[in-house]
């Protein structure tokens, strides 16, 4: 049986309250989803559900809301554990995002494992989320930062990467779907090399986990990282996955409530984790709500999406690689559903404002990824990136506007 009669995108699209939605007279084609994915009605529901029905805090009383949004925030840390086939639900720590889950690690296993000449490598594709908190971290605590290159198709030099790696390495952070160019890279691989010169091993997962089967335990993985938002969740929650006999290593990100067992003037007992990681009072809502995008993308298949999106990519590669003029920025052989692309004489910015008329929503810019740009001498590109809501009936419509940019805007 062909792929695209195992999914059935219209009813499914029939789910996302904004895919209905008209933008200049045009009805809307969403192709920015590796920026931030489009929220399905169970979601909007479970957190307007939350608030309206049975809203309380959580771990802190004993009346029955409460006692419920416990409950529920940590069915939904037991989700997001099956979710990434993580050992323990105390591996899972809630953030506010993939960044915020980055900067914990830089900060607390820098603070435990790093010392003055020690060495953090990061790859040349990296978002800039995985670059800034090497940098703060790295002129802290007097190691230095080296980088992983890559060829002008958008792939890691591995035999490169193996000469960088030496006992003083001491973290390498990747990640696993390139924002910018697409590029899968080759985890298992790269967790493994690192793995044998004692170092440890983050993984940017923000552009793998809304597409990918994920299985920290088989990709061996010490930190897994990912944003609610792009798996059809909220904004304002993310997860760090950590094993559990490094987090127990690495001191507090923030102090606060919750994260405590005991203070006193004197002295301050952590509590266990996750809670040791998790001060204030939480991202309640949002939890519920990444929860609820947890069992919408399960009850879906994420085998099932994922094969839909590469069909998708191919689909949209091969229609654009006959426009004249055009130019796809990221060409590995193995990439995630997103095409990064310039058109000869035209500005990105120019392209992204047309396309907008015409009610295609594509991202312009550098995508927080200036080091890429400046690899292929660009400022910019422009992207689009597809889920499995999207179709080829789009895609259709999205190349046919971008020949006519080209009549237009040259």
């Amino acid at each position: 049986m062909k792929l695209s009669a195992q999914i059935d995108t219209q009813r499914l699209r029939k789910d996302f309250p904004m895919l209905s939605k008209m933008m200049h007279g045009k009805s809307l084609i969403y192709f920015d989803s590796a920026a931030t994915a489009q929220k399905p009605t169970a979601v909007i529901d479970a957190i307007s559900n939350f608030y309206r029905d049975h809203y309380g805090t959580v771990h802190r009383a004993v009346y029955q809301l409460a006692l419920r949004s416990t409950e529920d925030y940590q069915k939904t840390r037991q989700k997001v554990r099956a979710f990434l086939h993580a050992a323990r639900d105390e591996e899972i720590i809630f953030t506010r995002g993939t960044t915020e889950s980055i900067n914990l690690v830089a900060y607390s296993f820098g603070k435990a494992f790093v010392k003055p000449g020690d060495e953090i490598l990061i790859s040349a594709m990296e978002h800039h989320s995985n670059i800034v908190p090497w940098q703060i971290l790295c002129e802290d605590r007097g190691a230095i930062l080296k980088v992983i290159p890559m060829n002008e198709k958008g792939e890691l030099l591995l035999e490169e990467y193996a000469k960088l790696l030496n006992p003083r390495t001491r973290l390498v952070a990747v990640a696993h779907v390139s924002n910018s160019l697409g590029t899968l890279n080759p985890i298992k691989q790269i967790v493994a090399m690192a793995h044998q010169v004692g170092a440890k091993v983050l993984v940017d997962g923000a552009q793998s986990a809304p597409h990918l089967l994920i299985d920290v335990q088989d990709l061996d993985a010490d930190f897994f990282v990912f944003s609610g938002h792009k798996i059809m969740g909220p904004t304002g929650i993310g997860v760090l996955y950590g094993k559990a006999e490094l987090l127990d290593q690495m001191p507090p990100y923030q102090g606060g409530g919750d994260m405590i067992e005991s203070v006193s003037f004197s002295k301050t007992i952590y509590n266990v984790l996750p809670l040791k990681f998790e001060a204030g009072t939480p991202m309640i809502a949002e939890v519920m709500g990444l929860g609820a995008a947890i069992d919408y993308i399960q009850s879906i298949g994420i085998d099932v999406i994922h094969s839909w999106e590469s069909e998708l990519l191919s689909y949209a590669t091969t229609q654009m690689e006959d426009i004249p003029g055009l130019k796809i920025i990221g060409q590995a052989p193995i990439k995630g559903a997103l095409i990064s692309f310039t058109m000869e004489g035209i500005h990105p910015l120019d392209i992204g404002t047309f396309l907008d008329l015409k009610g295609i929503a594509i991202r312009t810019g550098h995508h927080c990824a200036q080091p890429v740009m400046h690899f292929f001498n660009l400022l910019a590109t422009a992207r689009a990136s597809f889920a499995f809501y999207n179709t080829k009936e789009e895609i259709d419509v999205f190349v046919s506007s971008l020949q006519s940019a080209i009549r237009s805007l040259k």
